[in-house]
């Protein structure tokens, strides 16, 4: 059995491949996105990603660690999906979802990592750690807003008007 010190590197490892893996897949998702407001948070969240790299970085910096990936298959699936709706053309709605499951695994994680820095009495790692949950979070609710306000009752009635 591992203690928490050895759990926490290993997921900081494995959430630092995900947000790098998040830095190639968000241009794509910019890049297929129709709504303005859409590619625009996505462009955003890419400037947020590479920060949220820094800030994983100094992470490891502060435990003595060198700052390593472990491939995260969760965030493999969660692009690849993206990446499958962007290629079938399944429109914003979709590419929303898509970016909800990031987020929400994103959130889950650095959730999960400063609850065990803050155990571990790592106080400038919870801060760092933090600031990063709260963007994504902050990120997961203009996705809801503009995903409730714009598109999907555009994309609604635009089928209606197919039917």
């Amino acid at each position: 059995m591992s203690n928490l010190r050895e759990t926490f590197i290993e997921e900081l490892k494995d959430l630092y491949d995900a947000e790098k893996q998040l830095m190639k897949a968000l241009p794509k998702m910019a890049k297929a996105a129709e709504h303005e407001e859409l590619k625009a948070g996505f462009e955003e969240h890419l400037d947020q990603t590479e920060e949220h790299i820094n800030r994983l970085e100094e992470v490891f910096k502060l435990l003595d660690e060198t700052a390593k990936s472990k491939k995260c298959k969760a965030m493999a699936g969660l692009v690849e999906e993206a990446q499958d709706l962007i290629k079938e053309e399944e429109g914003d709605a979709a590419l929303i979802c898509a970016a909800q499951k990031v987020e929400h695994y994103e959130i889950a994680s650095y959730g999960s990592l400063k609850s065990w820095a803050k155990l571990m009495g790592e106080d400038e790692i919870v801060d760092l750690l933090d600031e990063t949950l709260e963007e994504e979070k902050a990120t997961d609710e203009k996705l809801n807003d503009i995903a409730e306000t714009a598109i999907n009752v555009e994309e609604h009635e635009a089928a209606g008007k197919e039917d």
